[in-house]
């Protein structure tokens, strides 16, 4: 019984932290199109290390926007994450810089950025290829009032 307790008292607080995190929305520019995306923002170091580990899925116009305070090379692992991901990694500038395809869930290798970013955008594994996402293409976020603040 007290380890059913645990149990949801850890799903409890799991689902508590996941609506806590602000939302945006980030538009990626394609020359004339344009692809938006419901973010979660995450820009504490709790919420980072949380990311999209434990979700079973993610609707195909939503993804996950980590926020640096700094820009600096990241890595990214896949450990308890049940679905694939594209990593968008993006410059200070909101230019895109590297795209890590299809990250592969339970995975453990490290996936770098390569180059100091300031932004991490993850979506669903595949789409950035399915909508013609590349670097060099740029990134805006459009914030609900008021836009939260690195310290939340």
């Amino acid at each position: 019984m007290r380890h059913l307790q645990i149990l949801t008292l850890a799903c409890c607080m799991l689902s508590a932290a996941v609506l806590a995190n602000p939302k945006a929305t980030v538009t990626i520019h394609d020359g004339e199109q344009q692809h938006r995306f419901e973010v979660e923002v995450v820009a504490t170091p709790e919420s980072r290390s949380q990311g999209l580990m434990y979700r079973s899925e993610l609707p195909e116009d939503a993804g996950m926007l980590f926020v640096f305070e700094r820009a600096a090379e990241v890595a990214f692992w896949m450990r308890n994450t049940f679905i694939p991901l594209d990593m968008i990694f993006i410059d200070r500038h909101g230019r895109i810089v590297r795209i890590h395809p299809q990250a592969q869930p339970h995975d453990d290798t490290l996936i770098s950025s390569g180059q100091p970013v300031t932004h991490v955008l993850e979506i669903n594994g595949g789409l950035a290829a399915e909508l013609g996402i590349e670097s060099g293409q740029r990134m805006t976020i459009s914030w609900p009032d008021p836009a939260p603040s690195h310290s939340e």
